[in-house]
């Protein structure tokens, strides 16, 4: 294993100062490994400055900002083609230990039957307090449970290599021998719920997914939102639809969409109203309506994640309105 080739992806969309700092801490590992820059359509001069900085890393430019499915699919593509063992896709605005890599390579030692690990990922303003790791499934919530999330590691509780539904894509390595048995992951997402989507297909196809507690990394955490709830929101929902489309059958997706589209979705509209109400209140009462407005404009955006779904208008959608 210590002469498996490493291919990590970086994809970076107008970040190039999160993204230097990434590299800078890949960097400092003596593990060999090939960098890649996927630049996804930046419109500042992020590409310039990484051909200057970083002349050893191999720089990919989209010309067009593909999502995190479609970015990170161009960087698996050239790594796959130029004969990695394993992928890593990592975000930029995380930064890592020093001893990442190899972290990742012995936990592929120890345990072969796993096609993905997942880091230890922790909150880069609170260095001791877990982001979250992954998650899994909950048929009763219709939703995603974290694993860790937001919770101190106190350097016992997490210490052992867990099989779980599916880890976060913001530090996930990959065996070479998954992508050629399942393909890529879905550009259909966009963003949200793709690692998801690629961890159960892996799953299905006789791959464990773990958590890889010694490889450890510090997230900024949703800076491709940079504080845009509404957009967060608009995603999270189309996709959790088009999730559950793809991974569950019969009478189990048909309870899951009774459920988002009989209760989730009247909910979303009545918030909707009572937050529309509540802007006139402020109004007529002098107050700022600033934040019933954002909840206004949260919910409107879930409800259009709902309509694009059934026009099934996917990758980028109608996002760009939020």
């Amino acid at each position: 294993m210590q002469n498996a080739k490493i291919g990590v992806i970086v994809l970076n969309w107008n970040g190039k100062e999160d993204t230097s700092a990434c590299i800078v801490s890949l960097q400092k590992s003596s593990f060999p490994m090939e960098i890649v820059i996927v630049d996804n359509g930046s419109t500042d001069d992020s590409v310039e400055h990484f051909r200057s900085v970083f002349p050893s890393c191999t720089l990919i430019e989209t010309h067009a900002n593909l999502g995190f499915a479609g970015g990170n699919n161009v960087g698996i593509a050239h790594c796959l083609e130029k004969g990695h063992d394993f992928v890593l896709l990592l975000n930029n605005d995380t930064v890592v230990a020093p001893d990442f890599i190899e972290a990742f390579v012995e936990g592929f030692k120890a345990h072969p039957q796993a096609g993905i690990l997942g880091s230890k990922i922790y909150l880069m303003e609170e260095p001791k307090r877990f982001d979250h790791f992954g998650g899994f499934w909950r048929r009763g919530r219709v939703d995603f449970e974290y694993v860790g999330y937001r919770m101190i590691d106190d350097g016992k509780s997490w210490e052992v290599p867990k099989e779980i539904d599916y880890v976060c894509g913001a530090s996930m390595m990959v065996r070479r021998e998954v992508f050629e048995k399942i393909g890529q992951l879905d550009e259909r997402f966009f963003l949200y719920c793709e690692e998801t989507d690629f961890c159960f297909r892996a799953r299905r196809n006789g791959f464990a997914v773990m958590t890889c507690p010694k490889a450890k990394v510090w997230h900024k955490v949703s800076a491709s939102f940079q504080g845009n709830k509404s957009k967060a929101a608009y995603f999270q929902w189309r996709n959790r639809l088009l999730w559950i489309e793809r991974n569950f059958r019969g009478l189990e997706r048909m309870g899951y969409f009774i459920c988002l589209f009989g209760i989730h979705l009247p909910a979303l509209y009545l918030n909707r109203i009572l937050s529309q109400v509540k802007i006139g209140l402020k109004i007529l009462t002098g107050r700022d309506p600033s934040h019933s407005r954002e909840i206004a404009r949260r919910r409107t955006a879930a409800i259009s994640g709902f309509y694009d779904y059934i026009a099934r208008r996917f990758g980028e959608g109608t996002s760009r309105k939020f």
